[in-house]
């Protein structure tokens, strides 16, 4: 097959690059040169711009397009206007933050996230979702019936552009005392950028359509679970102090930013978050690696890496917020020393 992904050069592109020439596809990339300027090997390279520079897709065929660049739902749009005759089908990777309401379960036909279909373009926390959800209908409508909507959860794994996942993997290998937050049994879901995006290349060589929330694992998964995984892949010594959700609220510790993947259960408003229901998912072949392989593989490539440096997306620099080695330690003083009275 060819493919065309528009946006191939970082993280679930790179991954899909990998997988769709493991299986001999012909793959282009469309990109704007900001984030890889040598060539990919076997792979074409397209430059441009999708606010106002397609040029370079004019005049092309492809089998399948993977956007896994779009944010803005006017140019989402425009790239799929301009491919719904030069492409068969069209997978929007999307996001499970469409959905409007995580106090209940949330299969593909919840209710979803909404906002006003105006200029807001501004790519934040509280508009992430709803301009997703403004995409996904933006495809629907201009390829009805060949478009494929995939929902992925946190994506992780080598290369991640976050600091969110490769936290957790980073500092219980530093080992000592880590401040672990809330219940040990509280529940978190993410998903191997790799097995990811080998599952899309097997939808996309089936012509699977529909919409598909896309994270792991195919088991419950307790924070518990994750950070022991840690500390036997990185053979460390650390050892964790769960620290009740009411005493990091009351010292201003943000959720998911500072610790990441911990979303506190007390308010229930985002109860079903990390509980997110893949059984279409899996009854379609999604499949996962076992965790330690995942974090070894990311571990490993953290530790190799050179420009530290967090990338663009969506056109805005990804903050570095995980909690800081001096706050988690005043912290865990803070904690103990509530302990001892």
């Amino acid at each position: 097959m060819k493919l065309l992904i528009l946006g191939g050069t970082l993280f679930l592109g790179r991954a899909l690059v990998e997988a769709a020439l493991a299986r001999s596809h012909e793959v282009t990339v469309f990109h704007r040169g900001r984030h890889r300027k040598e060539p990919i090997p076997g792979v074409e390279s397209l430059l441009g711009d999708r606010d106002g520079r397609l040029d370079a897709l004019a005049g092309r065929e492809w089998d399948a397009v993977v956007d896994t660049s779009g944010y803005v739902p006017r140019l989402v749009r425009a790239s799929a206007e301009l491919l719904a005759e030069r492409v068969r089908r069209y997978i929007f990777v999307s996001s499970i933050s469409v959905y409007a309401d995580f106090s209940r379960p949330t299969p593909e036909d919840a209710a979803l996230a909404t906002m006003p279909e105006s200029e807001q373009e501004e790519v934040t926390g509280a508009t992430y979702g709803p301009l997703k959800v403004l995409s996904e209908k933006a495809v629907a409508e201009t390829l009805p019936e060949r478009a494929l909507i995939v929902r992925p959860g946190l994506i992780v794994g080598p290369h991640d552009p976050t600091n969110r996942f490769t936290y957790w993997t980073g500092r219980v290998a530093r080992g000592g005392e880590v401040l672990a937050p809330g219940s040990p049994e509280a529940p978190v879901q993410f998903i191997d950028v790799r097995d990811l995006g080998q599952w899309l290349v097997r939808m996309i060589e089936r012509e699977e359509v529909g919409t598909y929330n896309a994270t792991g694992p195919d088991r419950l998964l307790t924070m518990a679970d994750f950070l022991d995984g840690c500390r036997a892949a990185s053979a460390s010594d650390a050892r964790f102090t769960w620290v009740s959700e009411q005493f990091l609220a009351e010292q201003g510790v943000a959720p998911w930013s500072e610790l990441p993947l911990w979303l506190p259960a007390s308010t229930g408003t985002h109860a079903y978050f990390s509980r997110t229901d893949i059984g279409p998912a899996l009854a379609a072949g999604l499949a996962f690696r076992p965790l330690g392989e995942t974090i070894r593989d990311t571990l490993a490539w953290q530790r190799g890496r050179v420009d530290r440096k967090l990338p663009e997306k969506a056109g805005v620099p990804m903050p570095d917020v995980a909690l800081a080695a001096e706050r988690e330690h005043a912290l865990l003083e803070a904690w103990h020393r509530q302990g001892e009275t």
